[in-house]
């Protein structure tokens, strides 16, 4: 069973500098509130930077989830 009830799953897993930021962003701005973006990185700027700019934005991260070395998920839900 799924930790969480995801409604969009964005996989950047080898794209490295703005690319996994902005992939995330545009998939945000297509969701509806209450909604929750997975979002699959294996660089780890972007672990940093994408629940920065996440919660800036003011959405919630609900969870980091370290997948493997260096692989994460992030689940994000829509505010």
């Amino acid at each position: 069973m799924a930790k969480y009830e995801v409604t969009k799953s964005v996989d950047v897993r080898g794209e490295v500098c703005h690319v996994p930021d902005v992939e995330t962003k545009r998939s945000l701005e297509k969701m509806k509130a209450g909604e929750i973006l997975e979002v699959c990185i294996d660089y780890a700027m972007s672990m940093e930077r994408i629940p920065e700019a996440v919660r800036a934005k003011g959405h919630e991260v609900l969870e980091i989830d370290e997948v493997g070395n260096s692989k994460w998920k992030i689940y994000i839900k829509v505010n």
